[in-house]
């Protein structure tokens, strides 16, 4: 009896409904007419042991006890799931050999393996498991996956890094949040104040946030706008470029301080002779953009449609489940593998089916071209998110889950338009010894530009990152030639003022999760942050963020987002190492390193021990100030507070392979 273990019921149904026929269906699998079984798990079977379960003294809070390190980690069964898992131990001993079928992703790999494992399966059966990656729950998709199974022992370095990201958050959040909440109860704090891996970075950026606004303030500057005229009465307009003399009066940025200079340079200039002292022309293509994954999506949904992370990933999660209109939604790749190439006819049919408004879309694309999103070498567990094959009209579907469809759905046929083509002038002229400069940008082409256009409906769409510099370009300038005489008819002196940093949203708190490179000084641990995922994963983000509004930490203001009291408290009390992204981005190059073989899990789990001590010996000497008597918002729930702290900082699965727990507890 082969037996498949899928991850969630949903994934098992769509495995049972391509293999043989009748089936039995009891409680927790599915029987097949061959013999073969289907079942699953319901999410996270198992969960870490809390605290008192290793010790019962645990259970009440004391700063003398900390850190807590288990010398050997226990896992316990989740009580809602405990029949399930009963179902599936019975099966395990009944089966000849074994299907894994968790998500696509380190921590879908981590579930499945831990049940394994759990349930005591032997070392010659773990050895002959095999690996089924599913990113479409089509039929067809299915049917394709079932014929590319994969060793599951060759996965064991991808469990083995979700292990020890889920025990590192485990140390690390329950001891901070022990630490820091038994000093707040000195300062009269009733709640509890958790600190996590992940969670704690992204409050102090908005705590940072916050305060460079509040302490703002706003410098005028000026500008000098020449209005230039040739001899064929033709006009355009160039801006001053202050040289090297006037560095005396300009901030760091380049900008004029001083309005008397500028007012100078307008008098000097004004009817004076100028002349093209420079002339550039620049042919040039922009490809179209990639396919989403799940933060982009998130992204681009919070700035058109004001949606949150969280709306956008639950929303998605029933596409892909419950409609199978789209592939897997907790992508963090943008890429395609070229195998795909063989359904684009049949998913292009299907969205124009599905969304008659991009009916036409469908039918002036160019299916023989091939984009850049075609590339295997960037595709690894999981591709980036398209439609699928499945044709069902999108009028059955909440505005939500239409919206995103439909942004998909577009996302996806740009790949079958021409780039975008166009030409930048930049012209520079010399007036009376100064240099101004105008620049205009001509469109040869609107290439993929044209779906967007045709397609929008008056929602915001940001097309590409340099929009908003293209919207302040002249649309022409006259037919130029270096050395043309011309006059300055007129010039004006541009009165402005900086501008404070804007408050994050949604859309740029995701952002700046998943750019988190730019929010740090140190060079190495910028360069790390570009080579991994950022702060977080794609599956925890929107959590983490919602997480922070739950315990009180962030406040909605219409759009905008801000610390409360008691985030800045925390924030302010917290040591720098807790509150910068540079810890994450180092345990994130360690635990990639351990999936691609390069480091142990002794290796990674050690130095965490060392910094662990040092920094709850640290927290012993910081009371926060500046906490209310009352939590902004009691954080309640059944679980030991700090445990389920240190659990919500990614999206928790308790699981390894055989052989890393084996190994584990040896350790």
């Amino acid at each position: 009896m082969i037996l498949y273990i899928a991850e969630k019921p949903s994934l098992a149904r769509a495995i049972a409904a391509v293999l043989p026929k009748p089936q039995y269906k009891d409680k927790g699998f599915i029987r097949l007419a061959n013999g073969d079984v289907v079942s699953w798990c319901i999410g996270h079977l198992l969960e870490q042991a809390e605290p008192q379960d290793y010790n019962p003294d645990y259970k009440r809070w004391q700063a003398a006890q900390l850190p807590i390190v288990p010398d050997k980690w226990l896992l316990k069964v989740r009580k809602s799931a405990e029949q399930q898992l009963n179902v599936i131990k019975k099966l395990l001993k009944q089966a000849d050999s074994l299907v894994h079928a968790g998500d696509p992703d380190r921590e879908g790999q981590l579930l499945v393996d831990e049940v394994l494992a759990y349930c005591g399966v032997s070392e010659s059966k773990l050895a002959g498991t095999q690996r089924l990656l599913i990113s479409d729950l089509n039929p067809a998709a299915v049917k394709r996956s079932l014929t590319q199974l994969k060793p599951n022992r060759d996965f064991i370095p991808l469990s083995t890094s979700a292990l020890a990201r889920s025990r590192a958050d485990w140390l690390y959040g329950l001891n901070m949040t022990r630490a820091y909440t038994l000093q707040g109860q000195k300062a009269g704090y009733q709640g509890v104040l958790s600190v996590g891996r992940v969670q704690t970075p992204l409050l102090g950026l908005v705590v940072k946030r916050d305060q460079d606004i509040a302490n703002f303030v706003t410098k005028p500057f000026y500008q000098v706008l020449a209005e230039l005229e040739t001899e064929q009465q033709e006009r355009f307009t160039a801006l001053w470029q202050p040289s090297s003399a006037c560095a005396p009066w300009q901030d760091d940025e380049g900008r004029v301080l001083v309005k008397a200079l500028a007012e100078k340079v307008q008098q000097k200039i004004c009817q004076q002779p100028a002349v093209v002292s420079k002339l550039e022309h620049k042919e040039a293509k922009q490809a179209p953009p990639l396919p989403y994954n799940l933060s982009t999506l998130q992204i681009e949904a919070a700035k058109r449609y004001s949606m949150t992370a969280q709306q956008v990933l639950d929303s998605c999660q029933q596409l892909y489940e419950k409609h199978k209109l789209i592939t897997y939604p907790r992508s963090d790749c943008r890429y395609l593998p070229k195998e795909h190439l063989k359904q684009v006819k049949a998913v292009s049919q299907a969205v124009a089916v599905n969304e008659p408004e991009l009916a036409l879309a469908v039918q002036q694309a160019d299916t023989a071209l091939i984009s850049k999103a075609w590339n295997d070498g960037k595709v690894d567990a999981h591709h980036a998110i398209i439609p699928t094959e499945k044709r069902m009209p999108t009028g059955r579907l909440s505005v939500t889950e239409q919206r995103l469809y439909q942004m998909i759905a577009r996302q996806y046929l740009v790949q079958f338009y021409p780039p975008f083509c166009y030409r930048d002038t930049l012209a520079e002229v010399t007036i009376a010894g100064g240099c101004f400069v105008a620049k205009a940008r001509v469109e040869r082409s609107a290439g993929w530009k044209t779906l967007f256009r045709q397609h929008n409906s008056g929602d915001k769409i940001a097309l590409t990152a340099d929009e908003a510099e293209q919207s302040q370009l002249q649309s022409t300038l006259p037919a130029l030639v270096v050395g043309q005489p011309l006059l300055c008819i007129a010039a004006k002196v541009l009165d402005k003022n900086t501008s404070p940093p804007q408050p994050f949203t949604d859309a740029t708190l995701l952002a700046a999760m998943t750019g988190i490179s730019r929010y740090v000084t140190n060079d190495e641990v910028r360069k790390i942050l570009r080579d991994t995922d950022g702060l977080g994963t794609e599956a925890t983000r929107a959590g983490i963020i919602e997480l922070l509004f739950k315990r009180g930490f962030l406040q909605r203001s219409g759009k905008q987002i801000h610390a409360t009291a008691t985030g800045v408290a925390l924030i302010n009390a917290l040591p720098a190492e807790a509150v910068t992204p540079d810890m994450t981005a180092r345990w994130e190059a360690a635990l990639n390193a351990i999936c691609q073989r390069q480091q142990s899990y002794q290796a990674f789990m050690q130095p965490l021990l060392q910094q662990l001590q040092l920094l709850i010996q640290g927290a012993a000497n910081a009371t926060p100030v500046g906490l209310p008597t009352q939590p902004a918002q009691r954080w309640r729930g059944s679980k030991n507070a700090a445990v389920k702290g240190a659990q919500a900082n990614r999206r928790y699965r308790c699981k390894t392979t055989g052989a890393t727990v084996a190994k584990a507890k040896r350790n």
